[in-house]
């Protein structure tokens, strides 16, 4: 026990944990010859599966091992290859013994598969895990993901024991895609949940058997019986994840004309979304912290010639400490976003869940967006706001927009033919998300087809959107409650390295010669005393 509870696990992993009846294995990929970060993670994967397979009855098998270890170039390669096709990204580990002496570089695999009979997971270490800020060490990096183990490894036990998973649906009727750009999603919802779509425009009610629905980008107005099969939804209990552009600003848009303008879509969304609790406003957010983007600078020798600058419309969004679904989160790339407001709405809980840094500013629409803006050097003055909201969760029983405008006809027709009577407030707890940029889920393309979610070809990083949506939605339909594992926070204690260096022959003088000294001077002691007592007068 200690006070960050670092080896005690949360009630809801204990209950998890109580539900497997079957053996688990997981191999452990972390393993040979490591720098003492990922020595240090590695030692606390294997302490938080002693304390799973504890509360598991002996379940939890693990092993550790180095896939890379032995072997040819081409097996290795053929190893990498399978392990990425999991979705497992090896990294290089350069190492130092003392200053002056070569470095040297071996490929480790900050990861581990989870198997439970015929199913495994991978779990990624290190994925989407807040790397370390400026003034922190670089091995906050790992004291972070510690931070994290306890979830990762429930979350995939969760599902892979789980028979029956949580019903999700995609909206569509108003413009949402449906093609490449949401490749990532679609192929995320149909491996870890019961996935289909929602037609909004055409189905009388939403399906009872749904746990959530989730509205990316759409495009066109939304009607008002369209707004009241979402409301019933939440009526009944129903999760609600929206990630809406209230703006039409489009990237490809800027590449075509090298400048756009900036407008609203008239979805018609307000009024039910400021009945719940948020307003989506009537700007774009500029942020200091942004993503860059490749962009003709001049041409040599009849060729273009790119340089990669800051985009402040592609804020980087950092999560809120505060809530479960975005502690220790790397930050979450995003296009031309929109600020949100919190309002008054009686027993709604509202939780802040994204938003800008320090940094930021937000651009009254309409407003032309022009590439020749970018190369011209921000001046950090103008960004004089803090946290802009961007992302937030509801929580709570909500009422209904409709609760005053429901005519009697259709209110007993819905009970009649479909069982669903009107609701004027809800039955149940509901949870909502309301982001307002519709790109937090889109992947983008490349020639060779989608990208990983949260992938940026103009830096080649990848950023914590996969990892925002999957915790939006674990939060959303898990009655587990595994997510409250992301809770823990461990601090970290880091001996000086130059000291330590510095100071290596003393301390290394102290630990080797003086117990040595103290144990000679103490026999020299007890021999004299000795001498001394038997020794007898001539």
């Amino acid at each position: 026990m200690t006070s960050e509870k670092r080896f005690t696990l949360t009630a809801p992993v204990k209950r998890m944990l109580g539900r497997v009846h079957d053996q688990v294995n997981i191999d452990i990929l972390l393993e040979g010859n490591l720098k003492s970060g990922l020595r240090k993670l590695r030692n606390s994967t294997e302490a938080i599966l002693q304390e799973f397979n504890e509360y598991a009855g002996g379940n939890i098998h693990y092993r550790l091992i180095d896939p890379v270890a032995d072997g040819d170039d081409s097996t290795r390669a053929l190893i990498l290859d399978s392990l990425a096709r999991m979705g497992i990204q090896p990294m290089t580990q350069v190492a130092q013994s003392k200053k002056g002496e070569e470095q040297s570089q071996r490929i480790v695999i900050p990861a581990a598969i989870v198997k439970y009979k015929e199913r495994e997971l991978p779990v990624d270490l290190l994925k989407g895990v807040q790397r370390s800020r400026e003034g922190q060490s670089p091995e906050q990096l790992y004291v972070n993901a510690e931070d994290l183990l306890e979830y990762k490894f429930a979350s995939a036990i969760d599902k892979l024991i789980t028979d029956t998973l949580p019903a999700i649906g995609y909206l569509m009727g108003n413009g949402e895609p449906l093609d490449f750009r949401v490749y990532s999603l679609i192929q995320y919802l149909r491996e870890n949940y019961r996935f289909g779509m929602v037609r909004l425009d055409s189905v009388p009610v939403i399906p009872a058997q749904l746990n959530a629905l989730i509205m990316v980008k759409p495009l066109l107005k939304f009607s008002d019986d369209e707004k009241r099969k979402l409301d019933q939804f939440v009526m009944r209990g129903g999760s609600l994840i929206c990630m809406i552009d209230n703006l039409y600003a489009e990237t490809d848009s800027l590449q075509k004309g090298r400048e756009t303008l900036a407008y609203d879509r008239g979805l018609n969304l307000d009024d039910l979304l400021f009945h719940y609790g948020v307003r989506i406003n009537q700007d774009l957010v500029e942020d200091m912290q942004c993503a860059s983007i490749n962009l003709v600078v001049g041409t040599q020798g009849g060729k273009p010639q790119f340089q990669l600058l800051p985009w402040p419309y592609y804020p980087l969004l950092d999560g809120s400490p505060s809530s479960w679904i975005t502690k220790n989160l790397d930050p979450v790339f995003s296009k031309f976003t929109n600020s949100i407001d919190t309002v008054k709405a009686p027993g709604i809980r509202k939780t802040i869940l994204l938003q800008t840094s320090p940094n930021a500013r937000t651009v009254s629409t309409p407003a032309l967006i022009s590439l020749e803006t970018i190369k011209t050097a921000s001046d950090p003055k103008a960004f004089q706001q803090s946290d802009i909201p961007v992302g937030v969760l509801l929580e709570g029983k909500f009422q209904s927009l409709y609760a005053n405008r429901m005519s009697t006809a259709l209110s007993d027709s819905l009970a009649d033919l479909y069982q669903q009577p009107f609701l004027k407030s809800g039955e149940k707890n509901a949870r909502i998300i309301v982001c307002a940029d519709g790109d937090l889920v889109m992947n983008e393309l490349s020639e060779r087809g989608p990208l990983p979610l949260g992938f940026s070809k103009d830096i080649n990083y990848t950023f914590a959107n996969a990892e925002f949506l999957s915790n939006c939605l674990d939060y959303s339909v898990n009655p587990s409650g595994v997510l409250e594992a992301r809770s823990k926070d461990f601090s970290l204690r880091l001996l000086d390295p130059e000291k330590t260096e510095d100071e290596r022959s003393f301390w290394q003088f102290i630990n080797i010669v003086v117990p040595l000294g103290v144990v000679m001077i103490c026999g020299l002691v007890f021999q004299y005393i000795r001498k001394r007592k038997y020794n007898t007068p001539s």
